[in-house]
């Protein structure tokens, strides 16, 4: 049964990432070209108009648009899918009152929260041409950690859910957990270092557009991730009990 998950998830991961792709090309690309424009711009002043010693990129600018982009989303929205499954496998189990659609789009919402908003809110994307290549390591790093740190209080929101659950109320104890998750999401913010690395010279609406349209790119993401591989469980599960029924 968690191979059938994890296989599904998979297959969902890769329509959700074909989807994310598309709007990523019709919302986010058009930002990343006037950027990139600027970049240009303001490299020829530089220069003095003198674009002798610019360096041809090794990888196209319309290869990393199309060729680029798709893979990574493909990639990512695979194993992001794979993994989806088997935590639902694990949840599913645990939360046998619930549908798998339920089921499913409380995962998915919880996993696009931790994995992508509450990132996205304290270190926001910024085009290719915008911010300092020699700190990209440091950046990406601390995005990471506080992926990883954003994970670990959701699941201990909910461990804190379940063990106030019998005394307080599914409703209050929900409330108490999402109390923790903010407090734990609070300092951490506090705690970090920030960085904005974005020039005062370069438009905020550019700017801002790009970072809604990634952040609209995720959530189409896991949108697409929570309701298909639902409703894909729930159809399966339905034709199980219809089988054995059958053969009773």
């Amino acid at each position: 049964m968690t191979r059938t998950y994890l296989v599904r998830g998979m297959l969902v991961g890769l329509l959700a990432s074909i989807a994310a792709f598309a709007f990523a090309q019709v919302f986010g690309e058009p930002q990343i070209r006037k950027a990139i424009a600027i970049e240009e711009q303001t490299a020829a002043a530089a220069a003095h108009g003198d674009a002798h010693d610019e360096e041809a990129p090794t990888v196209s600018r319309d290869a990393q648009e199309t060729v680029g982009l798709g893979t990574g989303l493909i990639v990512a929205g695979a194993a992001l899918g794979g993994m989806f499954g088997l935590v639902f496998a694990f949840a599913h189990l645990r939360l046998t009152r619930r549908s798998a659609r339920v089921t499913s789009a409380g995962l998915a919402a919880a996993a696009f929260v931790a994995i992508y908003l509450v990132p996205w809110l304290k270190y926001p994307p910024n085009p290719p041409a915008v911010g300092d290549p020699d700190t990209i390591g440091r950046r990406t790093a601390l995005f990471l950690l506080l992926i990883v740190m954003t994970v670990l209080a959701t699941v201990l929101a909910n461990v804190v859910r379940e063990k106030l659950k019998p005394r307080l109320g599914g409703w209050n104890a929900a409330l108490v957990a999402l109390a923790s998750f903010v407090a734990v999401v609070t300092v951490l913010y506090v705690a970090m270092p920030g960085i904005n690395e974005a020039p005062d010279t370069f438009p905020s609406i550019v700017l801002w557009r790009f970072r809604l349209a990634s952040l609209g790119t995720g959530l189409l993401l896991w949108t697409v991730i929570g309701l298909g591989f639902g409703a894909l469980t729930e159809r399966a599960d339905r034709r199980a009990t219809v089988g054995v029924a059958a053969t009773a």
